[in-house]
C-alpha cells in the first residue's frame, strides 16, 4: 500500500487495476502520468508532479510507463509523452498532452476542489 501524497508507479496490470479501482472506490481525483524511460519532458516534469503529489494527498497520482505496460497505454489511446489523465469514478475528465507545468497544475487545482465537493 502506497502513502498518500506521492506519485504511485504501477509496474503491472494488476496494480494499475487496483490503484484504478481504489482510486475509484474513494471517489477521488485521479491523475495518471504515461510516461516513458526515454521521454526527455517525462523526466523534466516528473520532480514536478512529484511536488504536486506531495502537496495534495486527496489526489491520487499514477505513473505509467508506456513501454513496461504497453496494453494500458493502447488501452486509453496514448500517443504522446507524457500525458495526463483526469480520472473521475472511472471516467476521463480532463487531459494535458505534454509537459506543461502551468497548465497541469491549473486542471489539478480545478477538478481536486470539484472532487471535494
Amino acid at each position: 500500500m502506497a502513502e498518500e501524497g506521492q506519485v504511485i508507479s504501477c509496474h503491472t496490470v494488476e496494480s494499475w487495476n487496483e490503484q484504478l479501482q481504489k482510486g475509484n472506490e474513494s471517489k477521488k481525483l485521479i491523475v495518471v502520468d504515461f510516461t516513458a524511460a526515454w521521454c526527455g519532458p517525462c523526466r523534466f516534469i516528473a520532480p514536478i508532479l512529484a511536488d504536486i503529489a506531495k502537496r495534495l494527498p486527496e489526489v491520487v497520482f499514477l505513473k505509467v510507463d508506456v513501454d513496461e505496460l504497453e496494453s494500458v497505454s493502447k488501452d486509453w489511446a496514448v500517443e504522446a509523452m507524457p500525458t495526463f489523465m483526469f480520472l473521475k469514478e472511472g471516467k476521463i475528465v480532463d487531459k494535458v498532452v505534454g509537459a506543461k507545468k502551468e497548465e497541469l497544475q491549473l486542471k489539478i487545482a480545478k477538478h481536486a476542489s470539484t472532487a471535494a465537493a
